[in-house]
């Protein structure tokens, strides 16, 4: 039999843990949409879909914990349409959101970018770019030798092709990596010395950027470098407090 915590005591501790305040981010860290006061049961997922909000619904979730929440900068701050929907079915089955963005990303043990790392056996030893969000290393596996090596290692791990932009013959040498939507640290990775760099998402003149330096690119998918974080999470909180823990993944192709 699992125990309950009251939602107070779980915000709480993930406030401490995850360091929140001292964060300059995009959207409020923490709880985002209250609900019932004690939890037995945490679903995390990596964004607060309504695919994932009915499933963690149907679920019996009394909490859901994303990596990607609500009240972004700059967002329509009406609640109609899709924003209308998801409010509503929290509301009405009283179930408490929590989301945590760049806390989650640059946790040094249920971060995305550690998690990512030990998913693909990757050996961090220094940082780069603003707040230190870049991880670089390099690999573990000897065998994995060129870009192309790399490249399938991640198709294998992750399940998911990676858009690759360089020669796959290219020796594979230092890695930078930051997952989710980082195209915009390859300017960084390459100053910090990496060879290749590996992120969620690439955008146009990124590609130019990688050819010019003669540095790889491997786009991994923004959904598919980003599972591991919030479900780390969550199986810590299962853990530490014996409460159940369901990770829920909504398939999403980006």
């Amino acid at each position: 039999m699992h125990k309950t915590m009251s939602r107070e005591g779980l915000a709480k501790h993930l406030e401490q843990t995850l360091d929140i305040n001292r964060f300059r981010d995009y959207c409020p860290n923490g709880l985002q949409v209250e609900g019932r006061g004690e939890i037995r049961k945490i679903v995390t997922g990596i964004t607060a879909s309504l695919a994932l909000l009915e499933a963690a619904a149907a679920a019996g979730a009394d909490a859901i914990i994303v990596h990607h929440g609500y009240f972004w900068k700059g967002e329509d701050a009406r609640v109609i349409g899709p924003k209308h929907r998801r409010l509503k079915l929290l509301l009405t089955h009283d179930v408490n959101l929590f989301a945590y963005h760049l806390p989650l990303d640059m946790h040094p043990e249920f971060g995305n970018n550690v998690q990512l790392a030990r998913q693909l056996d990757l050996v961090p030893d220094g940082r780069f770019g603003d707040d230190s969000l870049g991880w670089l290393g390099f690999a573990q596996d000897a065998g994995l030798k060129t870009v192309g090596d790399l490249a399938g290692h991640v198709a294998a791990r992750l399940q998911r092709a990676p858009l690759l932009i360089g020669d796959p013959a290219q020796p594979l040498g230092r890695i930078g990596w930051c997952t989710g939507a980082a195209h915009s640290m390859l300017g960084n990775a390459i100053a910090a010395g990496a060879s290749v760099y590996l992120s969620g998402e690439i955008s146009e003149p990124t590609v130019h950027l990688a050819r010019e330096a003669g540095v790889a690119y491997l786009a991994c998918g923004h959904h598919a470098t980003e599972r591991y974080g919030v479900k780390s999470l969550g199986e810590h909180l299962a853990s530490h407090f014996d409460i159940e823990h369901e990770f829920i993944d909504i398939d999403n192709p980006v």
